[in-house]
This record gives C-alpha cells, sequence and structure tokens, in this order.
C-alpha cells in the first residue's frame, strides 16, 4: 500500500504525496518496500520462471518472472543511477520508475495463488469430514486379559479390541468372539445394518448397534478403507486430465508468442512512440506479458478437476484419476455385470406358494425351524424370511441332511422335510400336477425352488432369487434417457439372465462369460469405436474393468474390482452411474468456460496492451491494471470451479 500511494498518490485527489514526500525519498523507500515484496514474497516465481527457461518448458511464471524483473530491474537502475539514462527516457525532468508495478503484481498473483489454495482446501471438506468420523479411542485387551482405552494410532495389527454397543469400530479387523449387527451406512449408503459373527470382517468407523464382540484388528494406517478412500480422491485431484495436455501444449506456443509479441511492442514504441520513447516502451512491454500471463489457463483444468473430484466424493462417487473423469462424459455404451451390480447380490426369498389352505407363516416357520442347521447358502435366506416376519424359532429333533438334495428333522413331533423336489419325492411325497405347475411358473423366473412337506404332504414351495435392487429400474431409464446403450455381461446361465434383462429393458445380454470374456467384450465393442464404460463389483469382473474406456467398480464389491476402476460408488447402486455420467459432463462443461475466460482477457487485452487505443484515445495500459486484469481472469476461473460444488447430480 505504501508503495502505491507513493507511486499512484498524486493522481489521486486530496493525498498531496508531492508535497509531503520529495521524489528523491519516495523513489528510495519504493526501492526498499518493492525489494522485500518482490525478491522475499515473490521470490519463488522467480525460482519458477528461471526453471521454466532452463528446462524450455514455458509457462505462466516465464511471463511473470520476465515481467517484474524488467519492471524492477529498470526502476532500480533509475534510482541508484539516473545518469545512465538519456534525455529521452525523462518526463519532466524525471525518470519514471515502475516500482508499484512489479510489486501491486506480486501481490496479486499471490493472491491467485492463495485463493487456488483455499479452494483446494475446501474440494477435500467431504474427506475430511468422513475422516473426522473414525473412533478416537478404542479398548485394547492384552495377553493377561486386561482391558485398557488406548488411542486409536497405537493399535497395531492383531491387536485384540473389544467394541461394545453405540461404539465405533476403531480400525478394520475380524470379529473372534460375539455377534452385533453394524450400521456400514457411512461406506455403502445402504441404512439396512449389517449382521456380523465370528470370521467376518468389520470396517473401521462404522457403528457397532447391537451386541458386544472383540475383534483381532488387520488393518492399520494407510491401509484402512477410510485412508485408502482418502488417498483415491487425493490422486485424483492431482492427476491430470488430456484436456489438461492440449492446454498445456497450447501454453507452449502461446508463452514464447507473448514474449514475441512484448519485444515487438517495445520496437514499435521505442522507434514511433512519443517521448520518452524508451519508458513507453518499456511500460507498454510489461503490461503486454502481465495482461497476457496465463495463469487462469494455468487454473482452469486443475481447478475444475479438483472441485469436480470434491463435488463426486460428497455423493459417494470416489474418482481415481482425472482422465476417467473426462472419458466418462463420452461414454455410449455401459457394460454390466448382474450379481451385486443389478441385483443385490445376497439370495432372498421372493415367493412363497402354501398348499392345501397352508398359512404361509406356519410352513416358512417349519422350513425356517430345519434350515436353521443347515450350511447350504440358500438356507440363510429361508431363515431370514421368517425372522423378518416375526416368527419365532420353533425346537427341532433329529436333524439330518442329504448333501445336494435336502434336509429333514422332527418339528412339533411331526418330519419335516425341506429341500427339492425329487427329495420330497424319493421320501414318499406326492406332487400333483397344480404343484408341479407352480414350480414351472416359478422356474420360468429364474427362482430356486425349495419344497415343504409334513408327514409326507408336501405343504407348500418356496422361490428364491437374488433380487433386483430397487433402485436399478429407475436407474437403467435414467441411462437410456442419456442415449447410453447397456449390456449385461454375467457368468450366470442364460435363463436367468434373459428373465432380469426382461424385466429391466436391457438392450443386449452375454450370459455363461469367464472374466476373459467379459474383457474381450469391451474389447469388441472398443474396436468398433465406442465409448466403453464397464461396472461390476467382483474379482471376475476386474480384467474388464481394467479394459475399459472408464471402470466403474460398485464400493459394496472387492478391493480388486474397486483397485481396477476409475471411479467407484461407495453406495453400490447404479444412480450412481448415471450420477458419474452427469458429473463428468458438468466437470467438462466447467472446464470449456474456464478456458473462455482464460482466453477472452489475454485476446481482449493484449492489443490494449500493447498501446492500439494511444492513437485514438491517448490511452495507455499501466502495467498494474494489466495485472489486476490478469487476476481477474483467475478469480472468474476459481469462481466458475466452485460453482461445481452445488451441481446437481
Amino acid at each position: 500500500i505504501p508503495v502505491f500511494l507513493l507511486a499512484l498518490g498524486r493522481m489521486l485527489p486530496g493525498l498531496f504525496v508531492d508535497s509531503l514526500v520529495p521524489a528523491g525519498v519516495s523513489q528510495w523507500v519504493q526501492l526498499i518496500f518493492a525489494t522485500v515484496i518482490v525478491f522475499w514474497c515473490g521470490g519463488m516465481f522467480f525460482v519458477r520462471a528461471w526453471r521454466s527457461i532452463v528446462t524450455r518448458n514455458l509457462n505462466m511464471f516465464t511471463l511473470i518472472g520476465v515481467g517484474v524483473g524488467a519492471a524492477y530491474l529498470y526502476s532500480t537502475v533509475a534510482t541508484l543511477l539516473p545518469q545512465v539514462f538519456p534525455e529521452s527516457f525523462k518526463h519532466h525532468g524525471e525518470i519514471d520508475v515502475y516500482f508499484e508495478s512489479a510489486a501491486v503484481i506480486t501481490v496479486l498473483v499471490l493472491l491467485g495463488q492463495w485463493l487456488e489454495a483455499g479452494a483446494r482446501k475446501r474440494t477435500g471438506k467431504a474427506i475430511r469430514s468422513l475422516l473426522g468420523l473414525a473412533a478416537k479411542t478404542a479398548h485394547r485387551i492384552d495377553d493377561a486379559g486386561i482391558e485398557e482405552e488406548v488411542p486409536v494410532e497405537r493399535l497395531e495389527p492383531g491387536d485384540v479390541v473389544r467394541v461394545r454397543p453405540g461404539e465405533k469400530v476403531p480400525l478394520d479387523g475380524m470379529i473372534i468372539e460375539g455377534s452385533t449387527a453394524i450400521s456400514e451406512s457411512m461406506i455403502t449408503g445402504e441404512a439396512m445394518p449389517v449382521g456380523k459373527v465370528p470370521g467376518q470382517k468389520v470396517i473401521g468407523a462404522t457403528l457397532n448397534q447391537t451386541g458386544s464382540f472383540l475383534m483381532r484388528v488387520e488393518k492399520v494406517g494407510s491401509e484402512t478403507v477410510l485412508s485408502q478412500i482418502v488417498q483415491m480422491v487425493g490422486e485424483a485431484q492431482r492427476s491430470r486430465a488430456p484436456v489438461q495436455k492440449l492446454a498445456d501444449r497450447v501454453s507452449g506456443f502461446f508463452v514464447p508468442g507473448v514474449i514475441v509479441l512484448a519485444i515487438l511492442t517495445a520496437t514499435i514504441w521505442t522507434v514511433w512512440g512519443p517521448a520518452p520513447r524508451l519508458g513507453f516502451a518499456l511500460v507498454n512491454a510489461v503490461a503486454v506479458l502481465m495482461v497476457a500471463c496465463p495463469c487462469a489457463l494455468g487454473l482452469a483444468t486443475p481447478m475444475s478437476i479438483m472441485v469436480g473430484v470434491g463435488r463426486g466424493a460428497q455423493d459417494g462417487i470416489l474418482i481415481k484419476d482425472a482422465e476417467s473423469l473426462e472419458l466418462a462424459e463420452k461414454v455410449t455404451h455401459l457394460v454390466i455385470d448382474k450379481t451385486g451390480t443389478l441385483t443385490s447380490g445376497k439370495p432372498e426369498v421372493t415367493d412363497l406358494v402354501a398348499f392345501t389352505g397352508m398359512n404361509e407363516d406356519f410352513f416358512i416357520s417349519l422350513a425356517a425351524a430345519v434350515e436353521a442347521q443347515s450350511e447350504h447358502p440358500l438356507s440363510r435366506a429361508v431363515v431370514f424370511a421368517a425372522e423378518q416376519r416375526g416368527l419365532p424359532r420353533r425346537k427341532i429333533q433329529n436333524f439330518r441332511s442329504v448333501a445336494g438334495s435336502g434336509v429333514a428333522a422332527m418339528v412339533d413331533s411331526n418330519w419335516v422335510l425341506v429341500g427339492k423336489q425329487s427329495f420330497l419325492q424319493d421320501n414318499g411325497v406326492n406332487i400333483t400336477s397344480e404343484m408341479a405347475q407352480h414350480a414351472d411358473r416359478l422356474g420360468a423366473e429364474a427362482r430356486s425352488l425349495i419344497w415343504v412337506a409334513r408327514d409326507r404332504k408336501a405343504i407348500g414351495l418356496i422361490g428364491i432369487a437374488d433380487p433386483i435392487k430397487s433402485t436399478t429400474p429407475a436407474a437403467i431409464n435414467r441411462l437410456h434417457g442419456m442415449g447410453i446403450k447397456i449390456i449385461m455381461a454375467t457368468g450366470d446361465n442364460p435363463q436367468t439372465a434373459m428373465a432380469i434383462a426382461r424385466k429391466l429393458s436391457i438392450d443386449e445380454v452375454r450370459a455363461g462369460l469367464l472374466p476373459d470374456d467379459k474383457q474381450r467384450l469391451v474389447m469388441e465393442l472398443k474396436g468398433k469405436g465406442y465409448r466403453v464404460a464397464m461396472a461390476g463389483d467382483g474379482i471376475n469382473d476386474a480384467p474388464a474393468l481394467a479394459a475399459a474406456d472408464v471402470g466403474i467398480a460398485m464400493g459394496t464389491g472387492t478391493d480388486v474390482a474397486i483397485q481396477s476402476a476409475g471411479l467407484t460408488l461407495v453406495k453400490g447402486d447404479l444412480h450412481g452411474v448415471a450420477n458419474a455420467l452427469r458429473l463428468s459432463k458438468g466437470t467438462m462443461q466447467n472446464i470449456r468456460e474456464n478456458l473462455f475466460f482464460a482466453f477472452a482477457y489475454n485476446v481482449i487485452g493484449i492489443p490494449v496492451a500493447a498501446g492500439i487505443l494511444y492513437p485514438f484515445l491517448g490511452f495507455l495500459l499501466n502495467p498494474m491494471i494489466a495485472g489486476a486484469a490478469m487476476a481477474l481472469s483467475s478469480v472468474s476461473v476459481i469462481s466458475n470451479s466452485l460453482r461445481l460444488s452445488h451441481l446437481k447430480l
């Protein structure tokens, strides 16, 4: 501010700076203050400018270094050795100095850098708040069985920790004793608590709701799920999109071109300009360098990428690299795995058919009592269905199991058989044609069938399927509305795949595929010139996720799938795919707007800075005003980028 007032105070009414501070004293004060500003505050700009020249990678710091350096050097020589200048340099008997241009330009560029740093900090706010949800302490149990409360940072892999109801799981690990229900909504977005028993994994920062349990810590520090999410977002914010490389190539031609224009401006003013010619030549050349400085061009892409990545994180879209975010805008075909992506990935009872007037609750309670002793994957679905209805667990006796066929037990003094149709028939149960018709109907809908009989009479039929996620139909409609063709690629049998595809109006089905078949499908589509996204959640999807233009992993899936994908959806439903594509379109549109702002200021400002208006209006652009215009273009880019944080997905 003192440098500014000393230099331009004579132009501001009521200040009378000339009468208060003699010209000689003013120049020395400006020299001292400007030296501190330019070299102490702005010294890093000269370091970067020199590095850009040495490496022949000219950028905005080249222009800042040359412009500020020229203004400062000229003014310093004019102050220390005024006698070396010819009379043509003098204006009203004095040599004008431009310390204010060097000082104010340095401050404005620093302001732009500070605003950028603040914006970068805000983009990580969603992730930091997620980390803030992590547990701070844990109840560690030592070898002697003594429990002590310790900071989470002191836990190591192998430590045993007790987690009580209402507490947060301190770190990632495995339950070794006790059972509970844990709310994993912070990670998965699913409101339903997940039942956990010994041998099952738990995730740090999730909330224990019901039972107390002991867990063994398996992952600490950067290995935990939350830390990996933060790392993934950080890498995405630092990564460079292809459009950024285009901006860099443009800068590679733009910066040398501006330097040539500045030299040309100085030459023209030196030859044809009014007195003091060399003074005007320097001022206008520095103004050209300042107004053309592509600070905004350097900010245009990374600012949008940073804010876009942060916006995605808030909505459960984790972006591993900027290239995936850019390519998602152009996706034409979406290849989707079935299990765990279109469906829940967990078998559920979908149909109950009670025979001969039998009550549904009665026969499902009988089936659940027997199935509770079974290890078959479908048995858990039957037990869960009974629990959902609030039915009491019946006591059984004499349980027996026939591998691959069914199970039997005494329930309330009656033999109950649960299993395949052939299992019942082998045990003397009669299956009528009407019962068989029900079975055929459910079979056509790709249901797995469990028959229930009591005392050699069939009393019911249970249909089990991996149900379509409730969000899937609407998400498929959204994707079709965006003009995207959807292809289901699954390892399941064709009958089940076609049944689901018909329900969801999926465009094409490829069933019975192995992992390398899915990868070949992706490569085949890419070979036809399509932009392909792949969405999946399993290890078998990883090769296709890596091969696709955009790999989209469901966050409920395996680590391998997540590592192979460019985008990860924490909530694990297809609306996240549509949201990710919407985010990509919004981000790329924002980048194009930023590039317009960056170049518009340059295109308009360079001719004015060169003095094109002087012959007509007597107007010259002071280097300080040129620096402000350059800073304004950066502010425009930053403000426009921050609009992305409010993008509706």
